[in-house]
């Protein structure tokens, strides 16, 4: 039960909130119970044996006083108003009784409101806390969709099941207790045969849960597998569309969704079973105690008048509902421990990169990049062997060679999107681990060559990460990144909305964006990965004027795909298989006749 501890915590520091809850609930019960009892002097009168009490008894909080006084008032009315009036009486107080029983159940329910939706928000701004803090390789390993279905079904499914069963869990034996404390008062002999029954039949309706977690748990998985592929459709729409796979994508979604229905179905079919089979156990108990109470009623020694005993009856059937509702608890944990048990894979995921607690501050960047003897590797193999660079203050390093030989990998272990293992990276003397995590990144602007933009308008997108931002600064940043002119064909200027993804804009238009962003951070140390490989050649040459404007007067480090795009660096880096073959200017490598030297001729050729 650790999953239902996990959310007992959720709901402790709303514990006012939910006893006054169960306090309003212990009213209503109370004048339910009271409504129910005037069944007894309503038949009393009408079958015309009523008892008749002439002098009231001194009030004092037991049952015997109440009953006396309560038949003293009855028979007066009888006796001087008449029998019509007294049920009528006895009906206004039924109306009366009933009437604050539905107001308090109500206030209970609306004092338990804040609680559910407050636990839910806390799950989920928990959840993505977390998300945020993880580092990246967690998302390799994780569907997005599963993760979406995690944040979104399972958390609705622990307010639906748990947090409803808990409230349940406490409400329905405060209820048992009151109503059974009344029989027991009327008949212990009955009641106690009823105590008896009622656990028996738990018992037999509990049984059939068992399994219902296990097939919960699959069932929430199957959803996220759903999302993703919903998520991979809407991303890939294009690539779908122009190969022409439409059918190849619906047929492998069909699949899984009729998996998921399968699924669904069955566990559906066994959580719906507990109602009609709780339904009839209850019949069961109640024709037994009927039987039963029966031969006590016709017995020659009965203290129970027929009306006592149908009154009995009709208490006892209220009790017959909160036993239901135990029951059902059962069931709904279970199936909300499932969901519980999906979540906290989330929330207790270990955080790879962590900040030391005695962790430096770094304001600025005065001296020096160096990677000493780094080795890396993500999960067997290395990407990266026997790296050792410097990077100067206002030096301009490019990384060049083929896709896969560590050059992303490389830039992505300066900001800690990932640690090194072996080796080290320091800024001006300080080890990266060493250093205070914000303070790092905020020493480095990244533009890389997916452009990750915002479903926001331009003028937000650019601001992004500083509040403090004035128009004009925005504006100056635009027109570095060569996008204010662009923008002001927009509908909107600023405030035109991008679309998911920036998918109102161009590729170039995109990337310019993403300039104007990192100008506008204005950081000293620059990371551009491939920010232009993946555009036309107009848009390189205003992205490539930009990005020049951007590296004016700052360290870059620069993966390159285009050779031609770094000519003027200060160092070039050759990398092949993880490793760094060549290093030198331009010039410099083509007379070295090496991997460099194919790699610009392969260009040049292309």
């Amino acid at each position: 039960m650790n999953g239902l501890n996990r959310v007992i915590i959720y709901m402790i520091p709303y514990w006012g909130k939910g006893l006054l809850s169960i306090l309003l609930s212990l009213l209503s019960t109370i004048f339910s119970l009271f409504s129910f009892t005037m069944a007894g002097p309503f038949l009393g009168i009408l079958f015309n044996n009523q008892p008749r009490i002439t002098e009231p008894i001194p009030l004092e909080l037991s049952t015997e006083a109440i009953t006396q006084n309560f038949n003293y008032f009855l028979s007066n009315i009888i006796e001087t108003e008449g029998v019509q009036q007294a049920l009528l009486a006895v009906s206004i107080m039924i109306m009366f009784f009933v009437f604050f029983k539905t107001l308090f159940h109500y206030l209970s329910n609306y004092a338990m409101a804040p609680l559910r939706t407050r636990v839910v928000r806390d799950i989920r701004n928990n959840l993505n806390a977390k998300i945020l803090d993880l580092q990246l390789s967690y998302f390799t390993e994780e569907r997005k969709g599963d993760l979406i279905s995690r944040m979104t079904g399972d958390v609705k499914e622990i307010e639906a099941s748990i947090i409803r069963s808990l409230n349940n869990a406490i409400k329905a034996p405060i209820t048992i207790i009151i109503y059974l404390t009344m029989l027991f008062i009327w008949s212990p002999k009955l009641t106690l045969f009823v105590l008896v029954l009622l656990p028996l039949s738990g018992f037999v309706i509990g049984s059939i849960g068992k399994s219902l977690k296990r097939k919960s748990l699959k069932g929430q998985k199957r959803l996220g597998i759903l999302l993703s592929y919903i998520e991979e459709t809407l991303f890939g729409l294009r690539i779908i569309k122009a190969f022409s796979t439409e059918k190849k994508i619906h047929d492998r979604f069909k699949v899984e969704n009729q998996a998921y229905t399968r699924l669904m179905t069955r566990i559906w079919r066994k959580k719906e079973l507990a109602g009609p089979f709780s339904e009839l156990m209850a019949t069961l108990v109640i024709v037994i105690v009927m039987w039963f109470g029966g031969n006590i009623v016709l017995s020659s020694d009965s203290l129970m008048s027929p009306q006592e005993f149908m009154t009995y009856l009709i208490v006892f059937s209220q009790i017959i509902q909160p036993s239901k509702e135990l029951s059902t608890v059962y069931y709904n944990l279970q199936k909300g421990l499932a969901s519980v048990e999906r979540i906290s894979g989330i929330l207790d995921a270990k955080v790879a990169i962590t900040e030391k607690t005695n962790a430096k501050s770094i304001k600025d960047f005065e001296n020096k990049i160096v990677y000493k003897n780094l080795n890396f590797k993500y999960i067997e193999d290395y990407v990266l062997k026997n790296i050792d660079l410097e990077v100067q203050k206002g030096q301009k390093i490019a990384l060049v060679g083929q896709s896969g030989s560590g050059k992303s990998t490389l830039v992505d272990l300066l900001p800690r999107f990932y640690d090194v293992l072996e080796g080290s990276i320091s800024i001006d003397g300080h080890d990266v681990q060493d250093l205070k995590i914000n303070d790092l990144r905020s020493l480095m602007g990244i533009v890389s060559q997916e452009s990750i933009l915002f479903n926001d308008t331009i003028y937000n997108n650019i601001a992004f990460g500083l509040d403090n931002a004035t128009e004009a600064e925005i504006i100056e940043a635009a027109k570095v990144a060569n996008a204010h002119e662009f923008i002001l064909q927009t509908e909107h200027g600023y405030q035109t909305n991008i679309g998911d993804r920036g998918t109102k804009l161009s590729g170039g238009q995109r990337q310019r964006i993403s300039i104007a962003r990192a100008v506008l951070k204005n950081p000293p140390i620059m990371i551009l990965d491939e920010a232009t490989s993946a555009l036309d050649t107009e848009s390189e040459k205003l992205v490539q004027d930009a990005l020049f404007k951007l590296m004016k007067n700052r360290t870059s480090i620069v993966i390159a795909h285009r050779l031609s795009t770094v000519h003027d660096a200060d160092e070039i880096c050759v990398f092949h298989e993880g490793e760094i073959v060549e290093r030198g200017k331009h010039e410099e490598l083509l007379k070295k006749q090496g991997t460099y030297k194919k790699l610009h001729d392969l260009q040049i050729f292309a």
